[in-house]
């Protein structure tokens, strides 16, 4: 089988601030994820990292690997792709968390041995949750920095600490990133687990969770290439000469008010990693390289917009209803208080898809709401989303819903 042909599984890297996860991730494919200037000078992930790993399995000894040549000296074939998302783990940064987990299979929780379960923590396990993410691996990380006695403390608490959520019966695997030790553990749970069966007959949609400027200073205007969309194909199918629409587009001034006008552009080439391919169908992370204007994507211009088939997304909208439920306490907070009930009028931040929008309750009644929103959204019948509220400063996960 050819590389680009693989299944694909998404993964999402999440958990507290400096538990590790970065480092989890450079060990696993190879790759540092910070790589924003800003992130390399504070030591945390502030946007979305990506990277991706081949796993291959020796003929041999059965071993998994992100190799060719196993260590045993037996031959190794490729059997499955992973694009990678690194989340950020900072409480400030949730919103990006949860664009993350819009767009992954399957989620790594990492908890680091020797500070134990944050408040975060409990936070990004409720956020999966939210976001339906079922599948979920706990790495227990930085065991070479604790006794046996405090690493087996730790694992009881982590089981404790689980009970009664979506990760109740999770595998925990003890690991020292650092130290790479049971690296391999990992490879054999994502070269094993199940992959999420796939949707490649409805009519495509593309959620865009990066954009950029891939154009080096310099080139010649007859050298450029058009813009570039980051992101994954939750269902359907794109190939290269398909004309897409993106919503909701860029920002336009129109009679002294700014708007959202959507793009129209063709696919010119896809990228799957460092493959280029014909078509795509959904599974791993890829590019889209377009041939509108690059400008309109630098910087992630673009990210948390939806691209589907000329004519065959949802309006864009203003205004949005959902069907929610609220928590049973506030996570991510040091107190265990319960979410005060939704009010017409409040401000909330809600995470759809890949995008984030802050909406004003403008209706409710009993658990659904109707919202004006201050980022207008492609609306998706039955897609999930996150809801949260400004408490002390902070945008704190209060519940979740999907639009009606």
């Amino acid at each position: 089988m050819e590389i680009k042909d693989l299944p694909e599984l998404n993964v999402g890297i999440v958990g507290h601030i400096d538990h590790g996860k970065t480092t989890l991730v450079s060990k696993l494919t190879g790759k540092f994820t910070d790589t924003h200037s800003e992130e390399l000078k504070r030591g945390i992930t502030i946007k979305l990292g990506y990277a991706e790993v081949i796993l291959y399995k020796c003929e041999k000894c059965k071993e998994y690997s992100s190799k060719e040549k196993c260590e045993c000296g037996g031959k190794a074939e490729p059997i499955r792709y992973v694009s990678i998302v690194d989340a950020p783990g900072h409480e400030m940064l949730m919103a990006t968390m949860l664009s993350g987990a819009a767009i992954i299979d399957v989620a790594v929780l990492v908890i680091a041995a020797n500070e134990g379960i944050k408040p975060q923590t409990r936070e990004h396990l409720v956020a999966l949750d939210a976001k339906k993410v079922k599948t979920i691996l706990i790495v227990q990380n930085k065991i070479d920095l604790v006794t046996k006695e405090q690493a087996q403390k730790n694992y009881k608490d982590i089981k404790e600490f689980v009970k009664g959520t979506v990760a109740e019966n999770s595998p925990i695997i003890p690991v020292s990133a650092q130290q790479e030790i049971n690296i391999k553990e990992i490879f054999r749970f994502l070269a094993e687990v199940n992959i999420p069966e796939r949707d490649v007959n409805s009519e495509p949609i593309f959620l865009v969770a990066r954009s950029f400027d891939i154009n080096r200073p310099g080139t010649k205007i007859k050298d450029l290439h058009g813009g570039v969309l980051g992101g994954i194909l939750k269902k359907g199918t794109l190939k290269v000469g398909d004309e897409i629409k993106i919503q909701p587009g860029i920002i336009v001034e129109k009679a002294h008010k700014k708007v959202y006008q959507p793009l129209t552009t063709e696919i010119i080439s896809l990228r799957k990693g460092n493959f280029v391919v014909d078509k795509i169908t959904p599974g791993g992370s890829v590019s889209i390289e377009t041939d509108i204007d690059p400008t309109y994507t630098k910087a992630d211009t673009l990210s948390g917009c939806v691209v589907g088939k000329t004519n065959s997304l949802p309006q864009t909208t203003e205004f949005i209803k959902i069907k929610f439920k609220l928590f049973d306490q506030v996570f991510g907070s040091e107190e265990n208080e319960k979410p005060e009930p939704v009010k017409t009028s409040e401000m909330l931040l809600l995470s759809v898809d890949t995008t984030i929008t802050v909406g004003i309750v403008t209706k409710i009644k009993n658990n659904e709401a109707e919202l004006s929103l201050r980022i207008p959204i492609t609306p998706i019948k039955g897609n999930n989303l996150g809801i949260a509220r400004n408490i002390k400063t902070h945008w704190r996960l209060i519940g979740f819903g999907e639009i009606v």
